[in-house]
């Protein structure tokens, strides 16, 4: 693995950097306390590539790599861990699952649409009563001439009620069946197809999620995507993918977590002396540095493993496992730093400490990597 910086990713970077500053930055708690879903922010995001970052050229897309794609996720997320999450469920969920799996006619009517952010969207996997147990899903989609009719109710959607298309996974056999569930995609305004509650969270508040509502909607065979019954195992290669951009949202906040502390310490003074100086603050940011560089270069492994187009699953897991803990611990480690302070709004470590609890859960929880990376390694 090459460890230089390549000098398109180098300029990626500032891209998205200098964006996040003079369009983000200023409205970052404004956002949080309201819970908008700035949809215009990412509009403008797609004028400059970033919301097709591995979307290749003709269709609309900047072609780049997933080094560039770490580096923009995690840029953003340096100064909004909501934002990063919804570039990254855009980029790598909705359409990463269309540039792998749809046809070259599905390709050409969504891929331009959603690489420019025309179109933001959504992918639904999740359900009220199917977290991990995605095998025993409740939403189905039953054949009827050319037609698939959808029912059920998909839960924890980013962009669940703002996304203008969604792939939709739908159980197409019988519960816990191999084989059981297929890929749709449903746009919005279809009959049948609604937003259903808006969550109130913790943390990522200008992320939107919510749920989608299906009664009865009708689609055609031509929505669907791949084969019937590849839906699940789509799904997994997805999230392989899903994985490193969860690892980049993670260490963006732990990152910004990290950098706010150095800034503070240095300029707060007790007993008339930096708090920097003391063993108890200097040791904390060492273990930051420490545990930010580990995460990373897990990051960047599963990156390399990915451009190569090798298996990436274990490794993938283990970026996102690791980064994600990373991401709590120095967050929480950033408002004890900050005492006091850290624990208004009037400073960000705060917003990072909400924030980075999602990395944990989103995508596979903690507790999933580790049943993903035993099995790997078991595997002999």
């Amino acid at each position: 693995m090459n460890f230089t910086v390549s000098e398109i990713t180098q300029q990626v970077a500032q891209t998205a950097r200098d964006f996040a500053n003079q369009y983000i930055r200023p409205h970052v708690m404004e956002w949080d306390e309201t819970q908008e879903f700035p949809v215009q922010v990412f509009k403008e995001m797609g004028k400059l590539g970033l919301m097709g970052v591995l979307v290749p050229e003709e269709y609309g897309g900047a072609g780049l790599s997933y080094y560039e794609y770490k580096t923009v996720i995690e840029e953003i997320a340096k100064v909004c861990g909501s934002i990063g999450l919804s570039v990254a469920a855009h980029n790598s969920l909705c359409t990463g699952h269309i540039m792998t799996f749809a046809n070259t006619e599905q390709k050409k009517r969504y891929l331009p649409k959603l690489a420019t952010a025309e179109w933001i969207g959504a992918w639904g996997l999740t359900e009220p009563g199917t977290g991990s147990d995605a095998g025993n899903m409740k939403t189905t989609a039953v054949k009827d001439g050319n037609d698939w009719i959808i029912n059920g109710t998909k839960s924890w959607i980013t962009h669940g009620k703002s996304g203008d298309v969604a792939v939709v996974i739908c159980r197409t056999g019988e519960p816990r069946a191999k084989n059981n569930a297929t890929a749709f995609v449903v746009e919005r305004g279809t009959k049948g197809f609604s937003a259903g509650k808006k969550e109130n969270k913790l943390g990522m508040r200008a992320s939107e999620t919510a749920e989608m509502i299906f009664d009865n909607c009708r689609i055609s065979d031509a929505q669907r995507l791949g084969e019937v019954g590849d839906g699940f195992k789509q799904s997994l290669k997805v999230l392989d993918g899903g994985r490193i951009s969860i690892a980049s949202l993670s260490l963006g906040i732990a990152k910004g977590a990290y950098e706010a502390s150095i800034k503070y310490s240095q300029e707060r003074h007790q007993f008339d002396k930096p708090i920097s100086s003391f063993q108890g603050i200097s040791f904390k940011l060492a273990d930051m540095a420490t545990e930010i560089m580990a995460a990373e270069l897990l990051t960047l492994q599963a990156c390399d493993l990915k451009n190569r187009g090798e298996a990436v699953t274990k490794e993938g897991a283990m970026a996102k496992y690791y980064a994600s803990e990373v991401a709590v611990k120095v967050a929480t480690d950033a408002v004890q730093i900050f005492g006091g302070y850290g624990y208004t709004k009037d400073f960000p470590v705060e917003k990072y400490y909400r924030d980075s609890k999602l990395c944990t859960i989103g995508e596979g929880t903690s507790e999933i990597q580790k049943v993903v990376i035993s099995r790997e390694v078991l595997k002999g």
